[in-house]
């Protein structure tokens, strides 16, 4: 099964996508339509998590399916083995451009646990994301498996999508402002200085890649009840 129904969140970046998305979607749109200068109108329509839907999440061949889109060059299965990444947000425009987010409230989240998959699996992924690492030129010799991984999972499914099957995809990576629950960054600056350690070690300060990624910072201040 890759649809996950998810409780409502009460802190962390669970709680605060589901809040933006769900309440105040137009903050997200517009800062979205800013950074990859997308042309008016261009309405957004989110498909996950939505509150009628118990806020669900989805993986797989589900994330494709709720994003309405077939990969029809390099299909998923041939790509990435089952147990893929599990998307914070997706959406669509009015044009037929997808988004997938990754959403983050504190800086250690950053700092993702290795690949657990083994055998054939495991090769699986370690070849796209070797795919993945020429197609933007990375010069490191990190492990895009090990540390970080799920910031290279991430990327290397917006490099099957855009590159490999043509699908006009756009990777967003949400990050919270003033969680002091969970002691998250207060200033823009201070996971900026975070992402850019991140790029560094793997490489990819400006790729092939980048005009389709973009950095959103939200205040979780401006969603509080």
């Amino acid at each position: 099964m890759s649809r996950y129904s998810q409780t409502t969140g009460t802190k962390g970046s669970l709680k605060w996508t589901q809040k933006l998305i769900n309440d105040k979607p137009h903050l997200l749109n517009s800062e979205i339509t800013n950074v990859f200068n997308l042309k008016d109108p261009e309405e957004i329509e989110w498909v996950s998590p939505l509150r009628d839907d118990e806020y669900a999440e989805y993986r797989d061949g589900a994330f494709l399916k709720q994003l309405c889109i077939t990969l029809r060059k390099t299909p998923l299965k041939e790509f990435w083995p089952r147990w893929g990444p599990q998307w914070d947000a997706l959406g669509r425009t009015s044009s037929g451009k997808v988004i997938l987010v990754e959403a983050k409230a504190h800086v250690e989240e950053l700092l993702s646990q290795p690949a657990r998959a083994t055998g054939k699996s495991l090769r699986k992924i370690r070849s796209a994301l070797a795919k993945t690492k020429r197609y933007v030129n990375s010069k490191s010799e990190a492990d895009w498996s090990s540390y970080f991984y799920q910031y290279t999972n991430r990327l290397a499914h917006l490099y099957l999508l855009r590159v490999l099957n043509n699908i006009p995809a756009f990777l967003v990576f949400v990050y919270f402002l003033n969680d002091e629950a969970m002691q998250g960054p207060s200033t823009e600056a201070e996971w900026r200085a975070a992402i850019k350690l991140t790029h560094k070690y793997l490489g990819i300060k400006r790729n092939r890649l980048s005009r389709y990624m973009g950095d959103i910072f939200v205040d979780v201040n401006e969603l509080r009840d």
